[in-house]
């Protein structure tokens, strides 16, 4: 063994912060980007933006008044006594390990290249949707539920009861005691209503009636303890006779089979009479959260990051830029404390990050830009006659376009969305697999998906189609060849049930 020194000369690829953070900026979406921007302004103090300040910015810095340094609210204020606190201390406290390069920073500042805010709209456009097109808050189940629990005469410990109740109902308003699976594969044991009595001083003996009581609220039936206990509600409460009782009691699963002949010699009674109470049992609500579901699509408001316009004969993209914060640097706040000799190192520093911040968020915005109007590029046709002439694209194809990395492209489209004349979808959207067409040009996956959906839309309920049926529909009418696995696949995409289950005899 021995000790020596030699020098070796190579190359490797360093992520530096500053990478880091525009890479870590790129993938955000648009509600975290504001959510960062609100953070790097509360660390920040040489950060300012238009909320903190809207007044325009003159020769003598940000705001008309010069004295204030653009400060306007009491957070900025107490950040300014603190750096003024920060003068007083030991300059030696102020050093850090690493001694950064010496900066002309008021030199720097006179170059206002970074700091002039963009314009609120840079398209010029004042046609585009209003926020009540994209924002939408409707009541969910327990909210209804729990009005009704206030308007109630419950006592003190029936509302900490059915309180529990409410805190454990699933996406489809029925009350779910299974136990839970922990990370290390052990299963909490199952609860019951008597154990939730028991928690919140309720006897025992009393909660099955006030369950029930629960169950009887609006929507009838919610609070239940599966789909049984959900319907035999409704039937009780609706006045249903003993025939639908005992099906729904005895023979759900005949239900969804519709295996109406066994029920009718189970229970002795004609095929007819089964028929006629199918049909009023077919009236109750097996889901009694349809109404009120936060999870339905419709409901989820969703603020686009793009807007893709149609400007005479061509498309033109635009920036979302409502609600973002614009950032500069409050250049009269930044000039007075670099004058502090005791200050100047911890405000270059903090200098040096708002640049980098403001190029980042800057770079994350065209780069969007630069992918959506390749994506408008390369499929048109989507934009001017919909879904159905979505064409086959993967990221390469925008890659190769716009001279990016294909990882740099998946960051920029997921979480993304853009408004279209066609309706508002996440830029991933536009990325569909290839499947053959016969003596034309390949279509893409998602087109072959609402192709299937106008299909089964336009069967005969009474005699649904196959998954083989709509195989050779396609081919015949699209000129598509796909296999029948391949439709069954995406029909459980699309949400829709297999053609036994979606036959309907009324």
């Amino acid at each position: 063994m021995e000790i020596k020194q030699q020098l070796k000369l190579s190359q490797q690829l360093v992520m530096t912060p500053q990478l880091q953070q525009a890479i870590r900026l790129l993938q955000l979406s648009r509600l975290e980007l504001i959510d960062e921007i609100r953070k790097e302004l509360d660390a920040n103090p040489v950060l300012a933006d238009d909320d903190i300040d809207p007044r325009a910015r003159g020769a003598e810095g940000i705001g008309s008044d010069p004295a204030s340094g653009g400060l306007q609210t009491d957070e900025r204020v107490e950040r300014l006594e603190g750096l003024e606190r920060l003068k007083n201390t030991d300059p030696q406290q102020l050093q850090t390990e690493k001694k950064t390069q010496d900066i002309d920073w008021e030199q720097l500042l006179e170059n206002r290249t970074l700091q002039q805010a963009l314009p609120a709209n840079r398209g010029g456009f004042d046609d585009l949707p209003p926020i009540e097109q994209n924002l939408t808050k409707p009541q969910s189940l327990v909210d209804h539920l729990r009005w009704q629990l206030q308007m109630s005469d419950f006592t003190e410990a029936e509302r900490r009861f059915a309180e529990l109740v409410l805190g454990n109902l699933d996406d489809n308003g029925l009350l779910d005691l299974k136990g839970t699976e922990r990370e290390g594969g052990e299963k909490t044991p199952d609860l019951t209503i008597e154990e939730l009595a028991d928690e919140s001083g309720l006897d025992p003996e009393d909660a099955p009636e006030v369950l029930r009581m629960m169950q009887e609220w609006d929507p009838v039936g919610s609070c239940s303890r599966d789909l049984r206990e959900c319907l035999r509600v409704q039937a009780e409460v609706f006045g249903y006779e003993d025939l639908e009782l005992q099906i729904i009691d005895k023979h759900l699963h005949n239900l969804e089979k519709h295996n109406y002949q066994a029920i009718a010699r189970d229970l002795k009674v004609p095929v007819e009479e089964i028929y006629e109470a199918v049909k009023e049992i077919q009236k109750l609500e097996s889901r009694p959260a349809r109404n009120f579901s936060e999870t339905d699509e419709r409901t989820i408001g969703i603020t686009p990051d793009v807007y893709v316009i149609k400007d005479s004969d061509r498309f033109v993209v635009t920036d979302n830029d409502r609600g973002v914060q614009r950032l500069y640097i409050n250049e009269t706040l930044t000039k007075r404390l670099l004058k502090d000799p005791g200050a100047k190192e911890f405000i270059g520093e903090k200098l040096r990050n708002a640049q980098w911040l403001i190029r980042a968020i800057e770079q994350r915005r065209k780069t969007i830009i630069r992918v959506t109007e390749c994506i408008v590029e390369k499929q048109r046709e989507f934009f001017e006659r919909g879904v159905q002439f979505l064409k086959p694209m993967i990221l390469r194809d925008v890659a190769d376009a716009v001279g990016m990395h294909e990882s740099t492209i998946s960051r920029v489209t997921t979480n993304k969305y853009v408004h279209t004349p066609q309706g508002l979808f996440e830029l991933k959207y536009f990325f569909n697999s290839s499947i053959r067409r016969m003596a034309e040009e390949d279509i893409a996956s998602e087109s072959v998906k609402q192709a299937i959906k106008k299909i089964i839309e336009g069967e005969d309920k009474s005699n649904p189609l196959s998954d083989q049926a709509i195989v050779e529909i396609l081919a015949s009418q699209n000129g598509i060849q796909i296999a029948r696995r391949t439709v069954a696949k995406y029909r459980e995409m699309l949400g829709i049930l297999a053609s036994s289950k979606r036959k309907k005899l009324f």
